[in-house]
């Protein structure tokens, strides 16, 4: 468990806090916000200079997964902090068993507690502590999974939730070009000792065994990886709006869509618009590589179906229909 070494509050190095000002300004909402805080180095470190730059303009949020005994006190390590500093702050319980995928269905449910708690209090984004360290991590990990270029543009400081999947709640990332020592730093000369979840040190996680291998030479440069993940988001939004102008071509027909596809259109783009036509159809979100082979059928002049829709490219204009449902 964390604890204090002093009593009262440190102020930020006057630097530290210009640096947060400026990320923050570049992404910040009109209206209060909510922070996630676990009690780690990371987000103490975000409701530090949170605290410096914005004071009246956050919540602060602990979810208590239940997970571990020491997640209790953590979650009140916290909630002292923040009276401390005249902070409103939540701390949220939840029930969850251990077993498989228990990090994944750890995210899911502090999520979905946390966007109902930003509602609650009519919160207009929730703000976590990912940094520049997280992002390679995740570059990393979605290079050995043979991402494409949106995956390896990583994570974007500002980014729709996803929790529950129709939530216009944001979720902001203004710490994606600091590095976790300089976190750490702040947190040590405010005199706090924070919180370590020792599933952090737990290799049978891939992120933990991948930042114990990006840590253990000094072969990589950190903050390039923050840098290309940039460079990448960049290339991802040029996409979009070659989408945006390709989509022009899908023509609305009684029972779906046609598609004109050009024969010249980079496979990039054709699986994009492709991606919005499943979209259209509320279908369910595929993956990469069926949605590729998917593109090969009908590029082949095939008929294939995914997600229950069906493409049919026997003739032009490629047609796009709801497949009818499969009879037992």
């Amino acid at each position: 468990m964390g604890e204090r070494t002093d009593q009262g509050t440190h102020r930020l190095n006057p630097a530290a806090a210009a640096r947060f000002a400026a990320s923050w300004n570049a992404i910040a909402p009109m209206g209060k916000v909510g922070l996630a805080v676990s009690g780690g180095p990371d987000s103490l470190a975000l409701l530090l200079l949170f605290h410096e730059v914005a004071p009246r303009n956050f919540r602060v949020v602990t979810v208590d997964h239940g997970l571990r005994p020491e997640s209790a006190d953590e979650a009140a390590m916290v909630a002292r902090i923040c009276a401390e500093r005249s902070i409103a702050h939540s701390t949220l319980t939840l029930s969850l068993a251990k077993g498989s995928a228990v990090q994944e269905r750890a995210r899911h449910a502090r999520y979905a507690a946390m966007v109902q708690w930003a509602h609650d209090h009519g919160l207009v984004a929730l703000v976590t502590a990912h940094h520049a360290d997280d992002q390679a991590e995740t570059m990393v990990m979605r290079l050995n999974r043979g991402a494409g270029l949106r995956g390896l543009a990583g994570m974007r400081p500002r980014t729709p939730l996803g929790y529950p999947p129709d939530t216009p709640l944001p979720l902001l990332r203004p710490l994606l070009r600091w590095r976790r020592s300089e976190l750490v730093e702040i947190v040590e000369n405010a005199g706090i000792i924070a919180a370590h979840d020792p599933s952090n040190h737990d290799p049978s996680y891939e992120r933990v065994r991948i930042r114990d291998f990006m840590t253990s030479s000094n072969v990589l440069e950190i903050q390039g990886f923050a840098a290309s993940a940039q460079h990448l988001a960049d290339a991802d939004l040029a996409l979009d709006w070659a989408t945006d102008q390709l989509w022009t071509d899908v023509t609305p027909a009684a029972d779906g869509f046609t598609w004109n596809a050009p024969d010249h259109v980079p496979n990039a783009l054709s699986l994009r618009v492709l991606e919005r036509i499943l979209h259209a159809f509320a279908a369910p979100t595929p993956r990469g590589s069926e949605l590729v082979r998917w593109l090969e059928t009908l590029r082949s002049a095939g008929v294939s179906t995914l997600g229950g829709v069906k493409g049919d490219a026997r003739n032009r204009p490629w047609r796009f229909t709801r497949a009818p449902d499969r009879r037992t």
